[in-house]
């Protein structure tokens, strides 16, 4: 985002990494809002609840940190496994936080799109989805993607079931698919892939996440649950990375 497009670039905060240090696409998977809801005595839906705020905070400082892109891990595939209730809550969470929020995105500059399978979201969802899509298409500053419904393999199997229809129709030659190909008929294909995973709650697993995009991403664990995750932790990761030595396989000197 640039100075002049967002509100949220008034002032930069205190961070001594140069800009040119800093990860253009971060990637977060928000864990550990049940486990944050239990040590209240709490439902595991107010944990999910606490966790939007931290969604605001480090959408806000990502933009004023001039991140191109932040991408939310917020409901998988998988996650319907969960009881019905928190599932529920967890969808009109999704439309409150998208009819509350659609306007200051938009205010901002930011660019709202989801990743993931429209296929089995509820249609209230996605309308929601889909006005917050159209409402900041327009928008050219920082690009906030929502995983939502997503699988990471599930993804590689609808761009593979994609390629290969496409070269029975002869729209597409095998000599025509490589790694570019396959990223182009990811969800992410309009997306540059995430120079930095953090992931919340200590765990030390990528959970179906992007596998393929985060091939030569560096990754940040931090003990936090996501509903206590602050600003000084997004600079934490941040200064994790900077310190990294990004090698993309080769041997520097």
């Amino acid at each position: 985002m640039t100075q002049t497009s967002s509100k949220f670039t008034e002032s930069l905060p205190t961070l001594e990494v140069p800009a040119e240090r800093r990860p253009q696409h971060i990637a977060i998977i928000m864990d550990g809002n049940g486990r944050w809801a239990q040590q209240r005595d709490l439902p595991r839906t107010a944990g999910h609840r606490a966790g939007a705020r931290a969604v605001r905070d480090t959408l806000v400082e990502c933009g004023r940190l001039g991140i191109n892109t932040l991408t939310l891990y917020s409901f998988s595939l998988e996650n319907w496994k969960r009881p019905a209730d928190e599932v529920n809550a967890l969808m009109e969470l999704c439309i409150e936080y998208l009819i509350k929020q659609r306007q200051e995105l938009i205010d901002n500059n930011v660019r709202f799109v989801q990743l993931g399978r429209r296929e089995g979201l509820p249609a209230s969802v996605l309308e929601q989805l889909d006005e917050t899509i159209k409402a900041s298409s327009h928008c050219t500053g920082l690009t906030l993607a929502l995983a939502l419904n997503y699988s990471s393999r599930a993804e590689i199997t609808d761009a593979c079931r994609n390629i290969a229809e496409k070269v029975q129709s002869g729209t597409l030659t095998l000599d025509e698919i490589d790694e570019q190909a396959v990223s182009d008929h990811l969800y992410t294909a309009n997306l540059p892939d995430p120079d930095l995973l953090i992931r919340t709650a200590g765990e030390m697993r990528v959970s179906n996440y992007l596998l393929w995009q985060i091939s030569y991403a560096e990754i940040h664990v931090t003990d936090v649950y996501w509903p206590d995750f602050q600003v000084s932790h997004l600079h934490d990761a941040i200064r994790d990375y900077a310190r990294r030595n990004r090698r993309y396989g080769a041997v520097h000197s």
